[in-house]
């Protein structure tokens, strides 16, 4: 196609074949996971989320090809992606709210099964002082080095941006190790009543956002090495920072409220 000229700042995408390469991906991954149910076989599944993970590799090299190659991401573009990512977390935002939802609605009135206690008979909670604190303490440091990082970009000193985003993602590798030890050291289970079920469900979803958020730093780090960022064209950097600030800030209520006040 002869794209490359235009009267006009949108983007038009040229042919793809990996929107199809990923709905064969998807519907492979699903027919494998039945597959895995009844017939305890992961060769089928195994093969569907081989498919999805090349296709998100040549599908997001084509989207960094685009916008750092070939000047497609122009200013109004630019703008489609910012409010993009500040819808899909606002969604993000709603997600969460249904956990707390769950969770201050059971603790609030805890019913006769649970023993009218919060939290419910026979149930021990973590000390919010110990591996939870110190998570805290990770996550808000790490919401400084992104900043940080983000900073120096912005100054054009890419020593310090990888110097500090190395850092983030760093930390963030290391908060995930300590709640997968948390969970292995957990007293409790997500079938313990409804207090094992919001709490592994809340700060399960939230270890997940912290392992797509990181992967997505990690991303960006790669890219910086790659010289893929400028001073004032990284938007993909900045994203990813939006992304890791919204996962501190989800951190800091699911602490305040799971781990302290409904202990």
């Amino acid at each position: 196609m002869s794209n490359n000229f235009h009267n006009h700042p949108y983007h038009l995408v040229d042919y793809s074949p990996w929107p199809l390469t990923g709905a064969i991906g998807t519907m492979t991954l699903v027919t494998g996971m039945v597959k895995w149910f009844h017939n305890f076989s992961m060769n089928l599944i195994m093969l569907g989320y081989i498919i999805i993970i090349l296709t998100m590799y040549q599908w997001w090299r084509d989207i960094c090809r685009e916008g750092t190659f070939q000047g497609k991401h122009t200013f109004l573009v630019s703008k489609g992606l910012r409010w993009g990512m500040i819808l899909f977390i606002v969604s993000e935002i709603f997600f969460f709210a249904s956990f707390f939802w769950a969770f201050f609605h059971s603790s609030l009135t805890p019913n006769i099964e649970l023993g009218t206690l919060w939290p419910p008979m026979n149930v021990i909670p973590f000390n919010p002082f110990q591996i939870p604190l110190l998570n805290t303490i990770i996550l808000i440091t790490s919401g400084l080095t992104v900043t940080w990082s983000h900073h120096s970009m912005m100054n054009n000193n890419f020593s310090q941006t990888s110097q500090s985003l190395f850092l983030t993602i760093t930390l963030g590798f290391y908060f995930s190790i300590l709640q997968a030890y948390e969970y292995f050291e957990a007293p409790f289970s997500i079938s313990d009543s409804i207090y094992g079920s919001t709490f592994f469900m809340a700060t399960g979803f939230h270890g997940l956002h912290v392992i797509i958020g990181t992967i997505f730093l990690l991303t960006c780090f790669l890219r910086l090495l790659n010289n893929h960022f400028s001073s004032t064209h990284h938007f993909g950097f900045e994203a990813a920072a939006w992304y890791w600030h919204f996962v501190d800030v989800v951190w800091l209520f699911l602490y305040i409220s799971i781990y302290w006040w409904g202990n």
